[in-house]
């Protein structure tokens, strides 16, 4: 586990964000008591203000792009404020020193509720209800005859960090039957009973009803779900992705979504976002989409300013820090 020593005071940058809109006052006063005893802790709106201080900065609470690393020439720890940290991986900061913490492990819940409202929205007609408005009473037999409901189905989930435990608790709950498979092995929960290796992604996908996406992006994700790998899920199936859109390649579920081979997607998050308004997933009628806002939740700074917190002090007494990212591995 990776440390990052506190002897003696710091000067820490909080920079605001989409999931940081605010450092409100009780945020920074947590933060400056548990900081070194002398620290300086400045708020920043954004990273171009960040950049203006930067120079003296040994701790960044934020988003760290390449002007603002190449301007920080004394910074020794960044914890971000996004579940996904694929914009930190450029050359020059994965070949650094300096340690990358996170959210790793804070974020699933609130993807999870999106990913089974998107989910709901599909097998019980409910988007279709919502485009159609009034109108949704001429087709009232139409889609009676199409509802599925949830339970007896497999969730296959790709990824079971903290998105995948989240969304497998659910589905166990609806009544359904879950397997996962991720690159590293870890004990099941939730109805799985073994968390298969990365090699088995055909069985999966040839096993669920529902596939999830819930992994990182990374050099091995990017794509992963391909024409290929399409055509390996059961027919008949959905297709649900709230963690990184370029892990799924649009054309390839257009094709299987117009063709029938899938019966839907649940998307928050889409290759290439924002589509033009003129893409087909916006208009088939086997897809429920949102604009890529499950990572929002009223309850999300509050638990990553307590991580900060609580690494702060864990820094000052040499312990290992909550949280790590492996910069080689991308989370």
């Amino acid at each position: 586990m990776a440390t990052v020593r506190l002897d003696s005071p710091a000067n820490i940058i909080l920079i605001e964000g989409l999931t940081m809109p605010k450092v409100t006052d009780e945020y920074l006063s947590d933060i400056v008591d548990a900081a070194p005893d002398g620290s300086e802790v400045v708020v920043c709106p954004g990273v171009k203000e960040a950049i203006q201080r930067a120079a003296d900065v040994d701790i960044i609470l934020g988003i760290v792009n390449p002007d603002l690393f190449a301007a920080a020439t004394r910074l020794r720890w960044v914890h971000a404020i996004a579940s996904g940290v694929d914009m930190f991986m450029f050359e020059e900061f994965v070949a650094s020193d300096v340690v990358l913490t996170g959210e790793k492990g804070l974020v699933g819940g609130h993807l999870a509720d999106t990913g089974f409202g998107l989910l709901l929205a599909l097998t019980r007609h409910i988007h279709t209800s919502i485009r159609l408005g009034a109108d949704a009473w001429s087709k009232r037999v139409d889609m009676r005859r199409k509802e599925i409901e949830l339970e007896g189905l497999t969730m296959g989930l790709v990824g079971f960090g903290g998105t995948g435990r989240a969304l497998a608790k659910r589905a166990q709950a609806f009544g359904m039957k879950n397997i996962a498979i991720d690159e590293f092995s870890s004990p099941g929960a939730h109805g799985v009973d073994e968390v298969w290796g990365v090699d088995q992604l055909p069985l999966l996908l040839a096993q669920s009803d529902v596939v999830a996406i819930c992994c990182p992006l990374t050099p091995l994700t990017a794509s992963l779900i391909n024409r290929e790998t399409v055509a390996q899920m059961k027919p008949g199936s959905y297709l649900m992705n709230v963690t990184r859109g370029e892990i799924v390649d649009n054309d390839a579920i257009v094709e299987a979504l117009r063709s029938g081979h899938l019966a839907g997607a649940a998307l928050d998050v889409v290759q290439g976002e924002p589509l033009e308004p003129s893409h087909p997933l916006f208009t088939l009628e086997n897809v429920a989409m949102t604009p890529h806002t499950a990572g929002a939740s009223q309850l999300r700074a509050p638990r990553n300013i307590e991580r900060f917190v609580q690494n702060l002090k864990r820094a000052q007494r040499g312990e290992p820090l909550l949280g790590v990212i492996d910069k080689t591995l991308g989370y």
